[in-house]
């Protein structure tokens, strides 16, 4: 664990609060969205009687704005928007909230990426978080800081992932876990649990945060750690924004690696693809695949397979190689194996470490294709279908914003996604492939794009302290990330019956499975077959201490009403 000695404590916090006070001095600067200002109305005059500063807005143009998100399924107008330019104005709406009789309900917002309006508050306010890093002066920079001696960086809970790591890799650092997609906000991955392909070492984001600065539903300004407040602490990491709002997170870091080989392999059998997945995770059994890879996801190839998902790159990229006909070819296996493929995806990084000397950077590439050579000749992918490219460290983290420019350009980002995340057990994951993959899948083709991930996890990465619900049953499980979009007419009406019939299938075929990202439509189904009675208790428990009036996120329909 690193430790930080009392001065860099001091120096880190007294830049954000200075940060803070800036923002209070200096003459505001709104953002576009911000800059109309209507007149007076009753709601926000009673918030300024109450002590709320910062900008309110509570016009048609800025509630329309927050009323929906990523997932384009659910619409739910705010009363008012605040546009806060330090924490102590959110803290500030909190104590308002708790003052009144009937308390309204708060929304910490950053990117707006949930998908069935989890940070929503009907008829309430919604917290713009990015105005933390832009109102009053204030910047990016100004809520990124990174200590080099403590190997760690303070970061706004508004502050992208892509900043803190491009803030990180400026001192040849980076943070250790990471989601597929960086243009999400810090607070937002860590009130959820924040995955991706280098969880089977790290564990999720969430394992990886030292300190947070917290302000909890009873507007409370706290600083908590594993030290220090740990309940709120663990209470907030993967707490479905339930306990309190992120406004800085103290995040881990590590020397940075420059450069990585991307490599994807096509299998024609979920069992072969698993059992190359499970060897490659293992990082302590010492197989001869045993952790050769700093990266490990893997995707199900069912409708517009390996060439067109906006995961990948485009056909004419050379990432596929020089051969013209490797689409033609893709098509041909997938017909063979009965119209799904499966694609391991994985990364081995390299270089950053040697300090430029030549001698040492030969050595540290030729550990890099020693280690290539090894996992071409024991997995056991379909020989001929392996794709390598070479690419920064920074190109492969990010590499899902070039296939979202690419979806925005074609007028198809701002479409229905009616995501479906499951964790399950290993045991199951090959029964799950077979009813799935294989059965649902084949008789439902929708045409809908879209990624479908599979890959598994380490259980003893992850913290059972905090609140994030994941199979504890077992070593192993895997995430099942079905990512489809709905870009035609009548698609979101077949993926919503088609997700039905996935969790269907599940319960009928005895598949115990966790949802991520997870959405039930009332607290009975929270309850029942999210979190279980033990988790439940706990999770109740802590909503008292933290948010006993359930001001923060009704959106996730976990709690609507002042606890009893």
């Amino acid at each position: 664990m690193v430790v930080i000695n009392k001065a860099q404590e001091m120096i880190m916090a007294t830049l954000f609060v200075l940060g803070c006070f800036l923002q209070t001095v200096q003459a505001a600067k709104p953002d576009d969205v911000a800059l109309a200002w209507r007149p007076t109305s009753p709601f926000r005059d009673e918030l300024r009687d109450l002590g709320v500063a910062g900008l309110i807005r509570d016009d048609a143009e800025a509630t329309a704005l927050v009323s929906t998100d990523f997932g384009n399924v659910t619409v739910a107008a705010p009363a008012a928007v605040l546009y806060p330019s330090c924490p102590a104005d959110i803290a500030a709406l909190l104590l308002a909230s708790c003052a009144r009789s009937s308390p309204f309900p708060v929304s910490a917002r950053g990117r707006g990426h949930s998908a069935r309006g989890q940070a929503a508050a009907p008829n309430g306010v919604v917290v713009n978080m990015p105005s933390l890093g832009r109102l009053g002066g204030s910047s990016t920079a100004s809520r990124l800081s990174v200590s080099v001696e403590g190997q760690c960086i303070d970061a706004g809970g508004e502050q992208l992932w892509v900043d803190v790591l491009r803030t990180a890799l400026a001192h040849g650092l980076t943070p250790r876990s990471w989601t597929d997609y960086l243009h999400l906000t810090v607070g937002g991955t860590l009130s959820n649990a924040g995955i991706s392909g280098q969880a089977f070492r790290y564990g999720p984001q969430i394992s990886n945060v030292q300190e947070l600065d917290v302000i909890t539903g009873l507007g409370e300004m706290v600083t908590c750690s594993k030290e220090r407040h740990s309940d709120l602490f663990d209470a907030v990491l993967g707490g479905l924004g339930q306990f309190g709002v992120i406004t800085r997170a103290r995040i881990q870091l590590v020397p940075a690696p420059t450069r990585a080989r991307w490599v994807r392999l096509l299998y024609t059998s979920a069992a072969a693809l698993t059992g190359d997945q499970e060897r490659l995770i293992d990082v302590e059994r010492g197989d001869a695949l045993s952790g050769l890879m700093d990266y490990v996801e893997g995707t199900v190839l069912a409708d517009k397979g390996l060439i067109g998902s906006w995961r990948s790159p485009s056909p004419s990229s050379s990432f596929f190689g020089s051969e013209p006909d490797v689409a033609a070819r893709v098509a041909k296996l997938a017909e063979e194996a009965g119209g799904v493929l499966y694609c391991l995806e994985g990364a081995l990084y390299y270089g950053g470490a040697a300090g430029g000397e030549p001698d040492v950077e030969k050595k540290v590439i030729d550990w890099c294709m020693q280690r290539l050579e090894t996992l071409m000749r024991e997995l056991r992918y379909e020989r001929g279908f392996a794709f390598v490219h070479d690419v920064s460290y920074m190109g492969f983290l990010d590499r899902v914003r070039d296939g979202e420019l690419r979806l925005r350009a074609a007028g198809q980002w701002d479409v229905p996604h009616p995501w479906l995340n499951l964790f399950l057990p290993r045991s199951r994951v090959l029964d799950f492939a077979a009813g799935v993959f294989h059965g649902i899948f084949r008789r439902g083709t929708t045409g809908a794009m879209g990624p479908v991930l599979v890959y598994p996890m380490n259980r003893n990465r992850w913290d059972s302290n905090t609140s994030a619900v994941f199979p504890e049953e077992e070593e192993v499980f895997y995430t099942v990330g079905i990512l489809r979009s709905a870009v035609s007419d009548g698609d979101l009406g077949r993926l919503e019956e088609q997700n039905n019939d996935i969790l269907r299938f599940c319960e009928e075929a005895g598949i115990p499975c966790v949802q991520y990202l997870s959405y039930y439509a009332d607290q009975a189904g929270w309850e029942k077959k999210h979190f279980g009675p033990a988790k439940w208790a706990r999770f109740v428990e802590r909503k008292r201490k933290y948010d006993p009036k359930a001001i923060l996120s009704r959106g996730q329909r976990i709690f609507t009403s002042p606890l009893a």
